[in-house]
């Protein structure tokens, strides 16, 4: 599985809380399953709940749903972009003190595995990536400071579309 610590760098790139205290940031895979739809080959899919939990967090909710919502955009466009799936990404806040929070975040996460004879007889495993993102969401991808009413919260890291 390749997501979850993906996103993790992603998070630690994007969030200067997240990067000082790295230690806060847990990512749990839950409910997975493989999926393989008996063709001939070994290739499958991975679906899982991905729990992200941060805790005792300092800063604004947003530095956390803006960077996430960046990577969903490009790693996991379905649970945007399709209206049977929006609203997908569960969250909960335990409020710890005036400024002190633990969020979790629950979302559904999907990954192929394609499994292919080489030809030397080797059973060679490769990872696909999620087919490119509508050109609408360049601007997204190219990513930026976001600046909120206590100044820079967030620093998105641009993103690859390919």
């Amino acid at each position: 599985m390749k997501k979850p610590s993906d996103l993790r760098a992603h998070m630690l790139v994007a969030c200067p809380l997240l990067q000082a205290y790295p230690d806060r940031l847990l990512l749990f895979v839950e409910n997975g399953h493989l999926v393989s739809s008996n063709v001939p080959g070994l290739s499958y899919q991975y679906q899982y709940e991905l729990t992200m939990i941060v805790t005792d967090f300092a800063g604004t909710p947003e530095a956390i749903m803006v960077p996430l919502l960046q990577w969903v955009t490009r790693h996991q466009p379905e649970l945007l972009a399709h209206p049977s799936t929006r609203g997908q990404i569960a969250f909960s806040v335990e409020v710890l003190a005036s400024d002190l929070v633990d969020i979790e975040l629950k979302l559904q996460l999907s990954e192929r595995i394609a499994v292919r004879r080489d030809e030397e007889g080797f059973f060679q495993l490769t990872y696909p990536k999620e087919p490119p993102t509508d050109s609408g969401h360049a601007d997204t991808f190219r990513g930026g400071l976001v600046v909120g009413p206590v100044g820079t919260i967030a620093n998105l890291p641009p993103l690859a579309n390919d």
